[in-house]
C-alpha cells in the first residue's frame, strides 16, 4: 500500500492499493480483484527466493495490467556485486521494453547506473531494503534520484505521518501487511539469505518468513 505525495497541497490524495504478485497468474488476479498496481520478482536479483519470474511473463502482465490503467513494479532489489552488474543492467533493459512501470532496488550503484547510463524512463523506488526509518533518509534517497521511497514495514503510522509531513514533496509508500509472509527480521538486516553471510545480498528463504494475517 502507498500514500502518493500531495505535492505541496493540503488535499488528501487517494491510496495506492499496490499488491504482491509471485507470479503471473496472481498478478493478473490481483488486477482483477481491483489492485491499482503490482510488485513481482524478475529472474534474477529479487530478494525473494521463490519469486522469480521470466521477462516474458513479466511482460504479458504489463500488457493485461496496462489494458485496466494498472501498472507493474519489478522488484530487483538485492546488492549486486561488479561481476553481476553487466547482467543487471540488461535484465533492466529488457524489463523496460517490455513494459515495467518502475523499479524497486536498493543498489546505490545500480541506481546510478539507470540513471546516468541508461537513462531510463522506468520510475526508481527505493526498497523497504534499504531500511528507510527517517525523514533525513527519505530526503537523502531523493537527492540521489529516487522517485519514490518505501518505508521500513516495522515503522508506526503515527512515526510514518510525521516522515510525510516533514517531506511532502517526496512520494512515500508505506508497506502494510494485511496477509502473506512477513519477515521476521527488521528491515534489511536478515542474515538468512542465499549468501549465507551478509544480509540483503542473496535471495531470502522461505526460512526467514512467517505467514501473518
Amino acid at each position: 500500500m502507498s500514500t502518493p505525495s500531495t505535492r505541496g497541497t493540503s488535499r488528501p490524495t487517494p491510496i495506492e492499493l499496490l499488491a504482491p504478485a509471485k507470479n503471473l497468474e496472481c498478478g493478473i488476479a490481483a488486477i482483477d480483484h481491483g489492485a491499482d498496481a503490482v510488485y513481482i520478482g524478475a529472474a534474477k536479483f529479487g530478494a525473494r527466493q521463490s519469486a522469480g519470474n521470466s521477462v516474458a511473463d513479466i511482460h504479458t502482465l504489463c500488457d493485461y495490467a496496462h489494458r485496466f490503467g494498472a501498472k507493474v513494479h519489478v522488484t530487483v532489489n538485492t546488492i549486486i556485486y561488479d561481476d553481476e552488474m553487466d547482467d543487471m543492467l540488461r535484465l533492466v533493459r529488457e524489463l523496460e521494453e517490455a513494459g515495467a512501470d518502475a523499479l524497486l532496488i536498493q543498489d546505490m550503484g545500480l541506481l546510478q547506473q539507470c540513471r546516468e547510463t541508461l537513462r531510463t524512463k522506468m520510475a526508481l523506488h527505493a526498497s523497504t531494503q534499504c531500511d528507510t526509518r527517517s525523514a533525513e533518509k527519505v530526503r537523502w534517497l531523493r537527492s540521489l534520484g529516487f522517485d519514490r521511497v518505501v518505508l521500513a514495514r516495522e515503522l508506526s503510522a503515527e512515526e510514518i505521518a510525521a516522515i510525510h509531513r516533514e517531506v511532502p514533496d517526496v512520494e512515500i509508500e508505506a508497506s502494510c501487511t494485511v496477509r502473506s509472509a512477513s519477515a521476521t527480521a527488521a528491515s534489511a538486516t536478515c542474515r538468512s539469505t542465499a549468501s549465507d553471510a551478509l544480509p540483503t545480498v542473496g535471495p531470502v528463504r522461505n526460512s526467514a518468513a512467517w505467514r501473518s494475517t
